[in-house]
């Protein structure tokens, strides 16, 4: 396998920070990480980091121009569902508009372009999904990321890949966002009252995981759509359920609650969770489970002390 020069977008984001750890530490390909504002990535210097704004067509090109990445990988997204919902400009700006700013730079260098994308394109109606289902995406959010894959999938790319994935757990440097995992451990151990939807059905996704799954993509050269996931689905009250197993904390203070009664302003697709055949066979994808995600996941608290 020859070496690749490999841009990745949203390089301070959870998956973008383990893409990172990854090509450096298994890997001899050249990493340019980029994201909008400055580096959060401090405990290493063995790479280079440039400030890109996805949205900014003009510092897409030039910031392509001068790296010349072999594949891109497009972390980068607004992924806040609800803010999505309401902010519907900051949407389309990031998820559609700065996907097709790196399609064309993509297009002007020949250049392999792997988009992350999510299980929010499907209606939740019939999951666990395989690549070929029919999307029917219920958000807006949903529906942003629906578009940027029409995008690429129209835009006449030699080569493309989009990673769908789902609700991505884990631990990184400085980070913006806690995960749910992460939330519900600190919430339980203080002692609090958590209200946790019962009617959802997800599965959980390690982000090393992830992140070996999009750099798999890039290696093995693949074209199309892929699942990357983990590989138990259950639903969001079990996920929290096995944190406190997991944990040894008190599961009294889990309080089961209906989706609806939220009242949140964009809507959730029920039951989805992805079909890994395909990944499984054409990359060699192989996600932790859920406790042995769990397992590592605690490694990494560990080692943080």
């Amino acid at each position: 396998m020859s070496a690749k020069r490999i841009l990745i977008t949203g390089s301070n984001g959870l998956l973008g920070q383990k893409l990172i750890h990854l090509i450096l530490d298994c890997s001899n390909h050249t990493l340019l990480a980029t994201s909008k504002g400055s580096n959060r990535v401090q405990s290493r210097e063995d790479f280079s980091f440039t400030s890109m704004d996805i949205t900014d067509q003009a510092n897409v090109i030039d910031v392509v121009a001068n790296f010349r990445p072999d594949v891109i990988i497009n972390t980068a997204a607004m992924t806040n569902v609800d803010a999505c919902e309401s902010n519907k400009d900051a949407c389309v700006s990031m998820n559609i508009n700065g996907v097709e700013n790196l399609v064309n730079a993509c297009l002007a260098h020949n250049i392999h372009l792997i988009h992350l994308s999510t299980d929010f394109v499907f209606d939740g109606d019939a999951g666990p999904y395989k690549e070929d289902d029919t999307p029917n995406p219920l958000s807006f959010y949903g529906q942003s990321k629906y578009d940027a894959e029409q995008i690429i999938l129209n835009s006449g790319l030699k080569n493309w890949s989009i990673a769908r994935t789902i609700i991505i757990y884990g631990l990184v440097e400085n980070m913006s966002r806690s995960n749910i995992i992460l939330w519900a451990k600190s919430a339980l151990e203080k002692g609090s009252v958590i209200n946790i939807v019962d009617d959802q059905f997800r599965s959980p996704t390690y982000a090393n995981d992830l992140a070996k799954g999009c750099l798999l993509i890039a290696e093995k050269e693949k074209n199309g759509i892929f699942h990357l996931s983990g590989k138990d689905s259950m639903s969001i009250l079990e996920l929290v359920e096995r944190v406190a197993d997991f944990y040894g904390l008190e599961k009294s203070n889990i309080n089961p609650i209906k989706t609806s009664s939220l009242n949140q302003a964009a809507k959730r697709p029920p039951v989805t969770g992805f079909i890994l055949n395909k990944a499984n066979q054409e990359l060699g994808y192989s996600p932790l489970s859920f406790n042995e995600g769990l397992k590592a996941l605690t490694e990494e608290l560990e080692n943080i002390k």
